[in-house]
């Protein structure tokens, strides 16, 4: 046999009775777990939060009892206060040491996206390359004006020019249109 056929030791109809089984037992697990933190919590505040007994108390008593839990309250609010802002300077020393880190490893990298590509494509994109690389070469070149010496020796098709410049008449002209 193959490695992609393997022979199963259950049939389907069992596997799908099995599934069905483990999923039944992981739900009343699930039930069970959040009625267990529901008795938890109310045990926990019973235990820490005294009940209020109100009745029978003068209001004398009412304000005493209202002074003393406004305390209570105010002393929870700065150890709330002091846990926040314990928690916000290791939050930033983190940051910090982290930014070290990376400074240390070399700067931050990117993530690298995985990218398929048949060997035809790659090379493809290499000829690409080094075409456009000789193509930008050819353009950044700087162009290079000829002399009116170089001209007339790579031209002497115009036999007018040549005559004029021959005879001199060029500098006769001048002076007569002046």
């Amino acid at each position: 046999m193959s490695e992609g056929q393997k022979k199963t030791k259950y049939s389907a109809t069992r596997r799908l009775l099995l599934k069905q089984k483990l999923l039944k037992k992981a739900g009343v697990l699930l039930v069970q777990e959040q009625s267990n933190k529901v008795t938890e919590r109310e045990s926990t505040l019973s235990e820490r939060v005294p009940p209020l007994k109100l009745s029978g108390l003068s209001v004398q008593e009412l304000q005493e009892l209202c002074k003393e839990l406004h305390r209570k309250c105010d002393t929870v609010d700065e150890a709330r206060y002091d846990i926040e802002a314990k928690v916000l300077k290791n939050e930033k020393e983190l940051v910090d040491l982290n930014a070290k880190i990376n400074e240390l490893k070399g700067g931050k990298r990117p993530n690298l996206k995985r990218v398929k590509k048949s060997a035809d494509a790659m090379l493809g994109a290499l000829t690409e390359a080094k075409l456009s690389s000789k193509a930008d070469f050819k353009s950044n070149l700087k162009t290079v004006k000829k002399d009116k010496k170089e001209e007339e020796k790579a031209d002497p098709g115009d036999w007018r020019k040549n005559v004029e410049s021959m005879s001199g008449m060029e500098g006769r002209k001048k002076l007569f249109n002046s």
